[in-house]
């Protein structure tokens, strides 16, 4: 990637409303997409209501903070994000533990990433996956978002065309602000049709409540271990693989500490897991943000501001995202990805020689398959690499 300048890259970007936009509709992805199954994750836990609220008032807070500070530190778009497979894998393995015992899980699993940080194995896994593959990884992981965006069209047609004819439009003549056209549009559609439900929307302060961890060595092994196993194949490799596809060169060993210190020092509040994001990190990093690569991570800043609000209304701030359409949350999220999906399936099959290796990648990741608990991304990773091995081998015989 060709960087900028060193005296270019010290001067702040200008905040734009593409920047503004991209971050917000990241948060919204990421809300919409997945907090009810921390909800699930809490309960499973036995938390009451209020400590629910302060489960994502914790993960709101922690995950704005460590945006906000790796974004700013290394001049590159570094979203963080919960454990999605996390949760739901703790949502089926925490029923029957006590809370205390949740917390020391989390705890343990934390501890694992920091460990892994600063040994730096992670890092050196990462280093010998090619750009063709992470590309073609991101773009299956990114596809259900495409599929979803355009299968909505079948429910809420109205809604949904209106969003795709404002994107085209924008993409011919307002190409900067096209999620941000598309945005409007689909609010003032809904808003029309009578889709915007807030009723049962409120906005309520909530402060996380710290539980004191217990540790049992049959929860660690037996969802502690998983719990770090899955967050690092199905969360931490495909945000790092996000990063290098976007032509990003983020050390990863700081990274994994940081991320992992922000879990331990907010665990006993319920932030279970805080890991790199990758599809909404997508969100933030591509072409629409900003032409320059160099001057797309205040995307991520902004997104980073907006966690810090979800984080201090913590559990109402579901209540919000709920009152919008589902058809509304799936075209914004796969109109403002289709970009990224483009360029990322034209870097993994570009290169001849590893063209079918990426093409596995992207088949197994956009499948959706979980194997042991872990989700496609990884088995995508080794496919592929599978594959590329295989074919070197055909090459040298």
């Amino acid at each position: 990637m060709a960087r900028l300048p060193a005296e270019r890259r010290s001067t702040p970007p200008l905040l734009t409303a593409s920047h503004i936009t991209a971050g917000f509709v990241a948060v919204l992805v990421g809300y919409t997409s997945s907090a009810v199954i921390i909800f699930q994750a809490a309960s499973a836990a036995g938390a009451s209501p209020v400590q629910i609220g302060g489960w994502l008032s914790a993960l709101g807070l922690a995950m704005g903070i460590t945006s906000i500070g790796l974004s700013l530190h290394f001049r590159q778009p570094i979203l963080t994000a919960w454990s999605t497979p996390g949760a739901a894998l703790l949502a089926t393995s925490l029923p029957g533990l006590p809370l205390s015992e949740a917390i020391g899980i989390f705890l343990f699993s934390a501890a694992l990433v920091v460990v892994c940080g600063v040994t730096g194995w992670f890092a050196r896994l990462m280093q010998i996956i090619p750009q063709p593959i992470a590309a073609a990884m991101l773009a299956g992981v990114l596809l259900r978002f495409g599929l979803d965006a355009f299968g909505s069209m079948e429910t809420d047609f109205i809604l949904v065309s209106s969003m795709f004819l404002s994107y085209l439009a924008a993409r011919r003549w307002l190409q900067r602000y096209a999620i941000l056209l598309v945005l409007l549009v689909g609010l003032g559609v809904a808003a029309l049709l009578g889709r915007i439900d807030a009723a049962e929307t409120r906005l309520i302060l909530t402060l996380p409540q710290p539980i004191w961890p217990t540790f049992s060595l049959s929860s660690l092994i037996g969802v502690g271990i998983p719990l770090f196993v899955v967050t690092m194949a199905s969360q931490n490799a495909p945000g790092v693989a996000t990063l290098r596809a976007a032509g990003y060169d983020t050390p990863v060993s700081p990274l994994m500490i940081w991320t992992g210190l922000a879990t331990l020092l907010l665990a006993p509040f319920g932030a279970f897991s805080i890991c790199l994001a990758a599809i909404t990190a997508a969100i933030c990093m591509g072409p629409d943000v900003h032409p320059d690569t160099d001057r797309r991570y205040p995307a991520a800043i902004c997104a980073g501001g907006f966690y810090l609000l979800a984080g201090l209304f913590g559990g109402s701030i579901g209540t919000l995202f709920d009152a919008l359409p589902k058809g509304l949350v799936l075209a914004i999220a796969g109109l403002a990805l289709l970009p990224t999906i483009g360029s990322s399936l034209h870097r993994a099959l570009l290169e001849a020689h590893q063209r079918e290796a990426a093409l596995v990648t992207f088949l197994v990741t956009g499948s959706g398959v979980t194997l042991f608990g872990v989700g496609a991304a990884f088995w995508g990773l080794v496919a592929g690499m599978s594959t590329l091995i295989a074919a070197s081998g055909q090459r040298r015989n």
